[in-house]
């Protein structure tokens, strides 16, 4: 019988490897916080951490970054009063930084199987500077790569025993897209269904791309 649930965060985070590219979803809705303190309870080192924000003085990813477990971090923007940013001018993490919306394209490529594209966003900007770039339709274009990574930390509204997973409202943002692009997808859900209980239209997440699901009540 398929049961992906796990019993407690020790499970849910087991096998992360130092070195590992870590996906973690949310745009301050979605962020799952208790698999973010799990990796930081767990140990792991040299990570990459790809997100959509580099997060501020608090907050999951500040305490992530704080324990200097992160050495490059993947992300749309830094604040200026912010760990991350603290910690890239003492040189002790590596940036870079990809505009929003190539950067979800980039997770998306890596779980659809496109081995890269054109896009003109950034290519006329310091980011395009010593890369490929190629002019379509009368545009500069630059090419951009797909970003895979190792684990996938997901936060889901419901999820069932085979880990088809629905995120509730603006909370869907980066989560179904960086579990596809991952190897292990390791989910946290605040309620649990029974199976069939979740209407096609309404899975958001399939479970063929998930690993673990962590129950995590509200």
């Amino acid at each position: 019988m398929i049961d992906k649930f796990v019993p407690n965060i020790q499970e849910a985070m087991a096998g992360i490897q130092d070195g590992a590219t870590i996906l973690l979803a949310g745009f301050k809705a979605g962020t799952p916080e208790r698999l973010v303190k799990g990796l930081i309870e767990q140990g792991a080192r040299n990570l990459t951490l790809v997100c959509n924000a580099g997060g501020g003085d608090d907050g999951p990813i500040a305490e992530l970054l704080a324990t200097e477990h992160v050495a490059k971090i993947v992300c749309s923007f830094v604040r200026p009063a912010s760990v991350a940013a603290r910690l890239y001018a003492q040189g002790k993490l590596e940036l870079e930084i990809v505009p929003q919306g190539t950067l979800a394209e980039r997770i998306r490529a890596a779980g659809a199987g496109v081995r890269g594209f054109y896009t003109p966003t950034a290519a006329d900007t310091v980011l395009a500077d010593g890369r490929e770039t190629r002019v379509i339709d009368g545009k500069l274009c630059l090419l951009e790569y797909p970003i895979h990574g190792d684990v996938a930390l997901i936060d889901a509204w419901q999820a069932d025993r085979w880990g088809n997973l629905t995120h509730r409202e603006s909370a869907r943002n980066f989560n179904p897209i960086m579990a596809m692009a991952a190897k292990l997808a390791i989910v946290q859900t605040n309620h649990v269904v029974n199976l069939g209980d979740i209407p096609p239209e309404h899975v958001h997440t399939a479970g063929v791309f998930v690993q673990r699901v962590l129950h995590v009540p509200l």
